[in-house]
């Protein structure tokens, strides 16, 4: 088969350094770029579309987990992560499949991660692997959040009385932890097998929904889907970029890109028409 085009992200050099080279002995990989934060990653992933990404979780201001959070599913790649994660994560990793190399690494360990890599590599979706990511994640969040689980949730009684305002917010539950959004903040969401993904001023919540219950929510006025997996919030687009194959990439902030897939073009046509 061909080589996996791989990018590789770690924010400490030595490790970056340490991981290119033990990489560059396995003949299945082919590293095509090289990143020291989350910005990079996210930037780079959009720009090569690599068939893997070797990813550190612990990294300053957007870590391994935001990387993921803030890619859409069909453009996440195969993902093994680096970490020196406690076991209650990487038995949350196991459960959900998901790839990991513990630190400090070592040639065995990169050898069975890039196998089980390319079996995984013909044979799944390409949406399937944020999904179990997500999955991970949230499993992880419960079980860092289990020892407040017995605090009562303060203010929860009020929220019966104001009904009457929810109509505009979407409701985040987070264990003991309740985030009511307003639809305005929303720029734009991305489902990941039964979660979707809520991008909001910066911060992406993770919400137990489908994207079509959670599309009947939202005011189709300003949200469109633009793809089998995005709602985008049409407000927030800055620019349309046009693409291959009769798609395009919708640049939401600084750092946010989304692709519209050909089956909803006329989506973004019509906005345009519009001005």
């Amino acid at each position: 088969m061909p080589k996996l085009r791989t990018i590789i992200v770690d924010d400490e050099p030595l490790a970056l350094n340490l991981l290119r080279a033990k990489l560059n002995k396995v003949p299945e990989i082919e590293i095509i770029a090289e990143c020291k934060n989350g910005r990079e990653a996210i930037e780079k992933t959009m720009d090569l579309a690599p068939d893997l990404i070797f990813l550190d979780i612990q990294m300053p201001g957007v870590d391994g987990f935001g990387v993921i959070k803030k890619l859409q599913s069909d453009i996440v790649p195969l993902v093994i992560f680096t970490t020196a994660f406690e076991q209650y994560a990487l038995d949350a990793f196991d459960v959900h499949a998901v790839d990991y190399i513990l630190k400090p690494i070592d040639e065995e360990r990169i050898t069975r991660a890039v196998s089980r890599a390319i079996v995984r590599f013909e044979t799944e979706e390409e949406t399937e692997h944020k999904s179990r990511i997500i999955g991970a994640i949230d499993t992880i969040n419960e079980r860092e959040n289990s020892a407040s689980s017995s605090q009562s949730s303060q203010g929860q009684s009020s929220l019966g009385q104001n009904k009457g305002n929810l109509e505009h917010k979407i409701i985040i539950k987070d264990r003991d932890d309740i985030t009511l959004l307003k639809q305005a903040d929303i720029e734009w969401v991305d489902a990941a097998g039964d979660y979707c993904c809520v991008h909001a001023q910066g911060v992406t919540h993770i919400k137990r929904s489908t994207l079509k219950n959670l599309l009947d929510d939202l005011d189709p006025s300003i949200f469109k889907r633009v793809h089998r997996s995005t709602i985008v919030n049409l407000n927030y687009i800055q620019k349309v970029i046009p693409h291959t194959k009769g798609e395009y990439f919708l640049k939401l902030g600084e750092y946010d890109q989304v692709k519209v897939s050909r089956n909803y073009r006329d989506v973004i046509k019509d906005f345009l028409s519009d001005w």
